[in-house]
């Protein structure tokens, strides 16, 4: 039966995609036009439409992206999916109950899904979607199955404060959604939604700090979108800084640890093995269930304050060992002679291969990818499907159980790398921005760089910049990396991150940048307004060194 899953009245013409789509480095959230250039509704508005598709994909902060939209006005009159979707679901739940902004978000069977999108516009009242001559009756969540214990009841009563018990009444509706019937206790939370966007974000954050909120688990931070000790010297003007600097602060005075980060899996108490855990940052979340064998939902933005603010998650998805199983097998021909740029091009591949389900790969086990390498896949994955994680036969913890007796067979081969490179690759070779770091570098990737450029200075024309987080940063100054690479004239900054960086701190001047990360190939062009070039960390150095970028494609995609 067809659901409303945020009651809100609706009408307008339909968009409808085939494929899903980032609300976060994929819709720009003051117009709402779609920027994602790699998307088939590229340059088209969701500006008051109903916006009908399977479910989205990448970032764990469209949820404050459909935020942002609706604060705007331009955000869609509603959303229609076929499959599971939360991230923007929970986002427009929060700017329904929280600002007043309505949204309304439905989910319908295949059969009702296909004949509505065929139609030219549709209308959403309490009890029905009527589309042309299709009149469909809506049904609401139960609520009421769910098994909450006596702390859960406490938390929904009001006994631990206002901010717990709404975040205990949004973990409600979203626990039902997901098919959960209970909760689970989760060790600790990792927070997207610290990156300053507009003023959703901030003001979901500073009100759930007034609100008296305070998190009860460990808690670690996003990358933010400014250095936090330093953007005033580095020209970044008030207006950006200081609602930036707010956003964090806002977390930092509920209890959460201001490590600013996207890659939290780089601390020494990182999760273990089977461990429950509530993070979000879709890179993060896709390492930490694939490569370290922890546990947790692709939470989204907003959904993880509330799981740091109760300690709890719901028990449904990839909590649950049965879902955790491959369901489309990818057999990879590796190509002889490859570098570091294979991960990223076969994360990304990965992705537009299963965008809806869990896939594992087959024969890199000859490749032994390092933890470097699978974390490249992983965030390049996250950019083009919806799944919480990925397995790799031979390497990963969950890599040798079978897959699901039902699961398909994907090959790919040289030539799909090699199409892939060159849908990276449309920028002129002139390079005037080398961005690495994204997600941030890990303390090996920055001894590799500062060996690479020792001795070889950037070339005058083009910056180079690396951001990591302060614990990678701190290590990196303790072995004296930090002094190489500024003394080739890199540029190491910390708390921000390449998904929200902003000029003056982004080259002003730069048109074409150069980058390793399959995760920021694919959303810089939509972020930035950039060309791209893309290649292995090599392949970066050498156009840090020479303002160029390879003219060819590499050796073994040839």
């Amino acid at each position: 039966m067809a659901k409303l899953i945020v009651p809100a009245e609706a009408d307008g013409p339909i968009l409808a995609s085939a494929e899903g789509l980032s609300f976060w480095g994929g819709v720009d959230p003051k117009t709402g036009t779609i920027i994602d250039a790699f998307h088939e509704r590229h340059g088209q508005s969701l500006a008051g439409k109903i916006v009908m598709m399977p479910t989205t994909r990448g970032s764990c902060s469209g949820s404050g992206g459909l935020l942002e939209l609706a604060m705007n006005g331009c955000g869609p009159a509603a959303l229609i999916f076929r499959e599971d979707e939360d991230v923007v679901t929970l986002g427009a739940l929060v700017a329904t109950r929280m600002f007043d902004r309505p949204v309304a978000v439905l989910r319908l069977p295949p059969d009702e899904y296909a004949a509505v999108a065929a139609q030219p516009c549709a209308l959403i009242s309490g009890t029905h979607l009527i589309a042309g001559d299709i009149s469909l009756p809506l049904g609401m969540l139960a609520l009421d199955d769910l098994a909450l214990t006596d702390t859960d009841r406490a938390m929904l009563d009001g006994r631990d404060g206002a901010a717990v018990q709404l975040a205990m009444e949004m973990l409600c509706t979203m626990a039902v959604l997901q098919g959960a019937e209970r909760f689970v206790d989760v060790t600790r939370a990792h927070i997207d939604g610290c990156i300053y966007g507009g003023r959703a974000n901030l003001g979901f954050a500073e009100r759930m700090a007034e609100m008296g909120g305070r998190v009860r688990i460990p808690t670690t931070m996003n990358a933010i979108s400014v250095d936090h000790a330093n953007w005033r010297t580095q020209g970044v003007p008030p207006d950006f800084g200081l609602p930036a600097s707010r956003l964090a602060d806002a977390y930092l005075k509920m209890g959460a640890r201001a490590n600013f980060t996207c890659a939290p899996y780089y601390a020494e108490d990182a999760p273990g093995e089977a461990e429950n855990i509530g993070w979000s940052e879709s890179n993060a979340v896709i390492f930490a269930n694939s490569v370290l064998g922890a546990r947790t939902t692709k939470h989204p933005d907003f959904m993880d304050l509330f799981i740091a603010l109760t300690g709890r998650a719901p028990l449904a998805g990839v909590y649950l060992p049965e879902n955790r199983i491959a369901r489309r097998v990818i057999d990879v021909d590796v190509p002889t002679g490859y570098d570091d740029a294979l991960w990223p091009l076969l994360g990304w591949l990965a992705g537009k291969i299963a965008p809806d389900r869990i896939p594992i790969l087959t024969g890199l086990q000859g490749a032994e990818p390092g933890e470097d390498d699978l974390r490249a896949v992983c965030a390049a994955f996250g950019t083009t499907s919806a799944a919480p994680m990925l397995h790799v036969a031979g390497i990963t913890p969950e890599g040798d159980d079978p897959p699901a007796a039902d699961a398909d067979r994907h090959r790919v081969t040289r030539a799909d790398l090699a199409a892939a490179w060159r849908q990276f690759n449309t920028g002129p070779d002139r390079v005037d921005l080398v961005a690495l770091g994204s997600p941030h570098f890990s303390i090996d990737e920055t001894r590799i760089f500062a060996r690479l450029m020792t001795g070889k200075p950037r070339h005058a024309a083009t910056s180079v910049i690396v951001t990591l987080g302060r614990d990678v940063r701190a290590q990196a100054d303790d072995e004296g990396l930090v002094a190489q690479l500024e003394e080739a004239g890199v540029q190491v900054i910390p708390d921000i991150c390449w998904c929200s960086i902003t000029e003056p701190v982004f080259p002003s001047d730069a048109r074409t940048i150069m980058t390793n990360s399959g995760k920021y190939a694919h959303y810089a062009p939509g972020l930035s307004g950039r060309a791209v070039r893309f290649g292995g960390l090599c392949a970066c150095a050498e156009a840090a060194q020479t303002g160029l970028a390879p003219a060819e494609l590499p050796d073994w995609l040839q």
